[in-house]
């Protein structure tokens, strides 16, 4: 009798890993080595019904076979995916990955075998890989012309009219009908020709993976999908069908559900002979017996649906793939068999990493071409300059993925296996059949570590792009870069339309190792930068000012951003009010004047301390406190205008919240290259600076001796910008919280008043949270009087959808590892609910147990609970043990689908809600304070762990991330790094770095090297990139006495 086993432990209910086998993943694992011998030939049936020969070994196990076919595919995600064939006995079953082929399919010239979907996860936004979604919505397509898919005329009619849009584009009737007639999607189509017409008329523009997408969304919710039934019958005799799912085993009467045994309430699952056994946990309030009996029509079904079964439980709830079992002495009892491959954790942990390299494929039924399609052709790379026509575009991908499309890219390599290949033997080949259709040819080859990190950042919108400043739209990526890089070049042609992709695979090669950075035509050599260096004055007062002037040109770039862009893309729509522009724009423009003297008069003295106007004139000149003094003095006559900018930022938001038109023209403005910030961060440019000017003063003054000639002037103006800081630190504390809850409430869905008078952010990350489905990632916000946990939904908002909110009055907070058996676990109760989160680290749960603890005692000292977040969203209120079956159908969830992508608009999707999602990780508004605090600016050398020479690149360091421009002098960066979860240090002698001051980057398998050209700024870059890689310990910046008024 074969048995599945499972301890009656909390942790197990709850996903928890009770094996802890060796994981597929780890380093430096090797599969076992494929049998040599003799070569047998295997036909597959692929998802579009072409047929590809395959000639393995014939004693290989059946997991050679399947990455073969995965390997054939360049299908990253292969593990959702299975073989089935018929056996000798004419059941279908699926290909066992452990046993050799040749004792599965006896006669294999004479069998078919069939490539489909095995895994069908909860949650299609999990498929990160526009490839696997694209296979997943030929399965769908399948199911539905097979008739294993039901579901009412409206539903086929929209999931048919999504096919339509992939295959043939955008409505034109004519061309709707004739197709419809040449193809058959679902038994009695013509009923439904109609309806498939008028849905299809509501999705034009949208790209073939974008209707994958919508397909999948629709598909999910109906009852039947993923499901294949398997007849039996109950005690009585009654006939019924069976049926398992990632939830757990369902019961169906025909195509109807009546019952559903979730996987935390089966204890053990067994068969013997034709009999299917379901052990339940004890359960007072359950009518069922402990044991439950189905018959089925033979052993061998029976054995079938068990082995199903197995897989299923360990592939949705196991950490890790199970250990073997051991080899009985004497006697063996029971099945031996096991599931073998990744787990989804492994798989989504794998993809997340940047474990993989996105190549082009080809939809072979569709008439248009995705957007990876259109600009994945391989060019060779031109030394001299970047293909203007290839930068026109730049589109998001994940970490470490490569595109066909990249510049380095040829074709006719062969692509890269991913883990799990057989190493040291030939892979097997698949040989083309008449039946097959040639697929895309061309693979991209193996990119360099740079190539490799560094990806698109944003496109360039459908619209014509007026010369300044230009604008880009941001797509939706399915996971964060590790480099967001911005297009460089001309303007995008008119007749190019780049509609926001989910998952846009196109890459050219990197601005920061392209000859734009490079400076190829006139390299500088080490020896001439030790020259150049060796000329600076050595007196740390001089980079101390050097400092002042590399943030100063910072600081005026920023100020520019709002008199300069944002000014001229008002003046040429009229889309703000007159009240509004006159608040704005005449309180910075004497702000912008008064510091580029500032700027000019710090440079000028600058050259005069270096000698470089007169060689002759020293002493006197090499000083800064004089200039600064003057300045600061000066500063305090605009103090009437700084005073005006949290007044400014109200207003303007303000006026987003009430006109639709604004809020729409500020969007699209965000999205520009220049705003490499969000916008209303910008409008408070000026309160931070002034708290840079107090920090420079106070270095100047503890490094000077009160003797020094410099010391008085350096004093009196740090106390003269220190009374100006105290005067407007108040208002400085209100209006960033201010400005962070408007930052976030663009990043979340499903809520309506976030802001209100009295809230107070604190901290932001990922947890994850356990329920019947187990582990899931959600995002979790934390305010002084309620908690909200939200879900990624892959959708062209690039937004997180609310899924709950718990009032902090009268919460308690625990640890409760052991109870649970999950590492890191806390468990919060509410009056109304209670949720299980775990951390990713120990670290980061004492983080969130003192901010969530602080919380908990200021909502305690308030008036009482906490308004109603949500306005149309209801909490989720299941326990833990109660896992949701699949989701009902519903024609207004229908609609909302088929709306969604109009509804939506782009969104900027390289956020710190969004980075701290992919990197697993929170951020507090603590941090938030100091990284306001610690901002720098200047030259930099940059170096790959794999190349050679050193790059010197303009570098600013602000709001958690390093942007990189070419020079000092560029209106908008080319890349972007942001710093959460990387770690700094200083390189080991191994590393073989032989120069002066030089600091290393590094999360997972990215390594940046940077090099400073002084003690002073070594120190400087060390003492800022630490404050952003390392969160600081919570400590409250408001009392509750000082709680927020807007």
């Amino acid at each position: 009798m074969g048995e599945i086993e499972q301890r009656p432990t909390p942790g197990s209910r709850l996903g928890a890993p009770e094996n802890s086998g060796i994981s597929t993943l780890e380093r430096g694992q090797k599969p076992p080595p494929t049998p040599s011998g003799k070569l047998v030939s295997i036909k597959i049936q692929m998802l579009d019904d072409t047929q590809e020969a395959f000639e393995v070994p014939q004693r290989a196990p059946g997991k050679v076979l399947l990455d073969a076919v995965c390997s054939h595919l360049n299908l990253v995600e292969g593990d959702y995916f299975g073989l089935e064939f018929p056996d000798h006995k004419k059941i279908t079953v699926w290909l066992d990955l452990l046993k050799p082929i040749v004792k599965q399919i006896r006669r294999p010239k004479h069998v078919v075998v069939r490539f489909v979907v095995k895994f069908f996860p909860p949650d299609h936004t999990q498929l990160q890989e526009e490839l696997t979604r694209y296979l997943f919505a030929l399965q769908v397509k399948q199911d539905l012309a097979q008739g294993r898919l039901t579901c009412n005329d409206t539903s086929a009619a929209l999931l048919i009219s999504h096919i339509v849009q992939s295959e043939i584009g955008d409505f034109d009737e004519t061309l709707d009908r004739e197709h419809l007639a040449k193809n058959k999607y679902i038994p009695q189509q013509d009923a439904l020709e109609d309806k498939i017409v008028e849905f299809h008329h509501n999705h034009i523009g949208q790209t073939p993976a974008e209707s994958d997408f919508q397909l999948l969304e629709i598909a999910r919710r109906l009852e039947m999908y993923g499901i294949r039934l398997h007849p039996a019958k109950d005690r009585e005799g009654t006939k019924i069908n069976l049926a398992v799912a990632n939830t757990g085993i369902l019961v169906f009467q025909g195509f109807t559900k009546i019952n559903a045994f979730n996987w935390a309430k089966v204890r053990k699952l067994s068969f013997k002979r034709k009999r299917f056994l379901i052990k339940l946990r004890p359960d007072a309030n359950s009518a069922y017996q402990d044991t439950l009996e189905f018959l089925m029509a033979s052993r061998d079904f029976c054995k079938s649906f068990w082995k199903i079964c197995v897989e299923h439980h360990a592939f949705f709830r196991l950490f890790e793939e199970p250990k073997p079992k051991p080899k009985p002495v004497l006697f063996s009892r029971g099945s031996s068999f096991r599931f073998s491959g990744r787990t989804q954790k492994q798989v989504l942990d794998y993809v997340k990493e940047g474990g993989h390299k996105k190549v082009q494929f080809e939809r072979k039924h569709s008439k248009i071409h995705s957007i990876r399609s259109l600009a994945s052709q391989p060019t060779e790379l031109n030394s001299e300059a970047p293909d203007q026509s290839q930068q026109s575009a730049s589109l998001t991908f994940g970490e470490g993925a490569e595109s066909p499309g990249a510049q380095s890219c040829q074709q006719g390599k062969e692509p890269k296996l991913p883990p799990g290949e057989p190493g040291p033997h030939p892979s097997p080949t698949p040989r083309r059949s008449p039946a097959g259709n040639k697929p895309a040819d061309g693979a991209a080859s193996a990119p360099t570590e740079e190539e490799e990190e560094v990806v698109k950042d944003r496109t360039q919108q459908s619209k014509p792009q007026p010369p300044q400043p230009s604008t880009g739209s941001l797509t939706g990526s399915p996971h964060l870069s590790e480099l967001s890089v911005n297009s460089q070049g001309g303007a995008a042609p008119a007749n190019v339309t780049l509609s926001p992709n989910l998952s846009p695979d196109t890459k050219q090669a990197s601005p920061l190792i392209s000859p734009l950075l490079n400076d190829q035509a006139c390299p500088r050599t080490d020896d001439e930068d030790e020259g150049r260096r060796k000329r600076f004055p050595t007196d740390k007062a001089y980079f101390i000012a050097k400092e002042v002037s590399t943030t100063e040109r910072t600081y005026l770039k920023d100020l520019e951003v709002i008199t300069s862009w944002f000014q001229s893309t008002v003046s040429k729509e009229d889309s703000m009010p007159e009240a509004l522009k006159s608040l704005i724009f005449p309180n910075f423009e004497p702000l912008h004047k008064f510091h580029t003297s500032f700027l000019k008069e710090i440079e000028q003295r600058l050259a005069l301390w270096e000698g470089r106007s007169n060689a002759q004139i020293r002493g006197d000149y090499q000083r800064i406190g004089d200039v600064m003094l003057k300045n600061v003095q000066g500063m305090k006559h605009l103090a009437a205008h700084l005073w005006k900018h949290g007044e400014a930022l109200e207003a303007l938001e303000n006026g987003i919240k009430s006109s639709r038109r604004l809020e729409n023209f500020c969007r699209d403005f965000e999205l520009q290259k220049v705003c490499y910030l969000p916008l209303n961060t910008f409008l408070l440019r000026p309160l931070h600076r002034l708290m840079h000017y107090k920090q420079v003063l106070e270095r100047l003054c503890k490094h000077y001796p009160p003797s020094h000639h410099d010391f008085r002037d350096c004093r009196a103006a740090l106390a003269e910008i220190t009374e100006m800081v105290a005067q407007l630190h108040g208002t400085m504390i209100k209006m960033e919280n201010f400005q962070k809850l408007h930052e976030l409430k663009k990043d979340l869905i499903g809520i309506d008043n976030l802001v209100v008078p009295g809230r107070e952010f604190i901290r932001l990350g990922s947890l994850s949270k356990l329920s019947g489905k187990g582990l899931q990632q959600r995002m979790f916000f934390l305010f002084n009087d309620v908690l909200l946990y939200t879900s990624r939904g892959l959708t062209a908002s690039n937004q997180f959808k609310v899924h709950g909110q718990l009032p902090l009055y009268g919460m308690t907070i625990e640890e409760s590892e052991d109870e649970w058996g999950v590492p890191h676990c806390l468990t919060l109760r509410g009056q109304r609910q209670s949720i299980i989160v775990a951390a990713s680290s120990r670290s980061e749960m004492e983080k969130w147990v003192e901010d969530i603890q602080m919380a908990i005692d200021l909502a305690e000292k308030s008036s009482g609970p906490a308004p109603e977040l949500l306005a149309s969203s209801p909490p989720d209120n299941k326990s833990p043990d109660e896992a949701t079956s699949a989701d009902q159908e519903s024609e207004d969830d229908l609609s909302a689908s088929r709306t969604s992508l109009e509804r939506q608009a782009p969104h900027r999707g390289n956020t710190m809600v969004h980075v701290c999602w992919h990197r697993n990780t929170s951020v507090s508004m603590v941090d938030f304070s100091i990284a306001v605090e610690n901002q720098l600016s200047g030259n930099l050398l940059r170096k790959f762990k794999n190349s050679n020479g050193w790059q010197k690149l303009w570098v600013v360091f602000t709001n958690f991330c390093l942007f990189f421009y070419k020079s000092h002098q560029d209106n908008h960066p080319l890349a972007s790094l942001p710093l959460l979860g990387y770690s700094l240090t200083i390189p080991s002698e191994s590393e073989n770095i032989h120069k002066d001051h030089v600091f290393k980057l590094h999360f997972k398998s990215h390594v940046y090297y940077f090099r400073a050209e002084s003690e002073y700024t070594f120190e400087r870059w060390m003492e800022v990139i630490r404050s952003a890689t390392s969160s600081s310990s919570r400590a409250p910046v408001l009392s509750h006495k000082e709680s927020l008024v807007y």
